[in-house]
């Protein structure tokens, strides 16, 4: 999991399938950009909105089009936030937010950005996706240790005191809040 949130810059062991690499779908499952679809580069067609057809499992772009994208990734949620419209959020060409509360009003330097959609976007685009399909292929094993994890036996806060979880290294019980958060375990 930390490797494919680092895109493969941290974590990585090529014996466990983990490069120290941007992460890579198999040719099968990897995103694809066809001819017909590369997102404009000129700033007269700067994308300003993204979207998905379950039909033709494509990611649309502005003008552009990216295919072979299941479903999964497109609806992928971190907190609540689909991760795709929000990654886009800050490459479109209306970056404008909201002023919500009491939050300052944005600065002048908001306005410093890109004309036009970069060959980066695309790039960053393309392992995001690569990222956000890895993630959601890993989705069953994380349900099954979840499940296992909340099935296994609990720990006492006897049993961990009488292990010296609460102790302080050195072999000391720890003094101030951390002592007495101990002591409020059952």
């Amino acid at each position: 999991m930390i490797w494919l949130h680092c895109f493969g810059e941290r974590f990585a062991d090529p014996a466990a399938d983990r490069p120290a690499a941007p992460p890579r779908l198999s040719a099968e499952e990897a995103p694809t950009i066809p001819k017909d679809g590369a997102i404009p580069t000129d700033s007269d067609r700067m994308p300003d909105t993204i979207d998905y057809d379950a039909e033709k499992r494509r990611l649309l772009v502005g003008d552009g089009h990216i295919d072979n994208v299941p479903k999964a990734v497109w609806e992928y949620e971190v907190s609540g936030k689909q991760v795709l419209v929000q990654w886009f959020s800050y490459r479109c060409r209306d970056r404008s937010r909201p002023i919500i509360g009491d939050r300052r009003p944005p600065s002048p330097l908001d306005r410093v950005q890109p004309a036009a959609w970069l060959a980066e976007y695309t790039t960053e685009l393309l392992n995001v996706l690569h990222v956000l399909g890895r993630l959601v292929a890993l989705e069953p094993r994380q349900a099954d240790l979840l499940a296992r994890i909340c099935e296994g036996a609990l720990l006492s806060a006897d049993h961990l005191r009488s292990e010296g979880a609460f102790d302080a290294p050195g072999g000391g019980r720890s003094g101030g809040a951390d002592s007495r958060q101990g002591d409020l375990l059952p």
